[in-house]
């Protein structure tokens, strides 16, 4: 098996396709589970742990700029996740960057909410084709025009960084 993610619709029947509605921008990638016997939580956790250098010195740099405009440092993807074991996380935890929303075996969605936009983060493992898969889904919900100029720029560097990021975290 391999990691290249394609682009997909987000999984029916998954959580976050309920949050589509209304959304401001959603995107979905699929590609091949690496890890089967793992929870869509330790999967997620596995990813994080191999997020790329270049990703974190992206995000380091996004933290500079958004500083400006009053939104919060972040920190990068895999900020402090491996200090517990991924069964010792409770909703509402922080998991990097992100806090934990929804915790089931097959589903976890992790978000942010700060005064511009609402971000929710999606992994799904399921079968596809008889073959087991990992869908990974962004869903934002824009709260105003500090956030329309935010994804502005965003929205089109994370269409080409995610892809990438992933192909290149199956080798990490």
């Amino acid at each position: 098996m391999t990691m290249k993610p394609t682009l997909c619709d987000l999984p029916s029947g998954s959580r976050i396709a309920q949050t589509l509605p209304g959304s401001d921008f959603a995107d979905c990638y699929q590609f091949d589970d690496l890890w089967p016997d793992q929870n869509a939580f330790e999967t997620y956790l596995t990813l994080t742990a191999r997020t790329p250098g270049w990703m974190n010195a992206l995000m380091a740099m996004r933290n500079q700029a958004v500083r400006l405009v009053g939104l919060k440092h972040l920190g990068n993807l895999s900020s402090g996740i491996h200090r517990k074991p991924a069964s010792a996380y409770h909703l509402g935890d922080r998991v990097g960057i992100f806090g934990l929303q929804h915790l089931q075996p097959d589903e976890v969605i992790l978000f942010d909410n700060d005064k511009h936009l609402h971000v929710q983060l999606s992994l799904v493992k399921h079968v596809v084709d008889g073959k087991p898969k990992v869908s990974l889904s962004t869903v934002v919900h824009i709260h105003n025009r500090l956030g329309r100029f935010y994804m502005a720029i965003v929205g089109p560097v994370h269409s080409v960084i995610v892809p990438r990021m992933l192909a290149q975290v199956a080798h990490g």
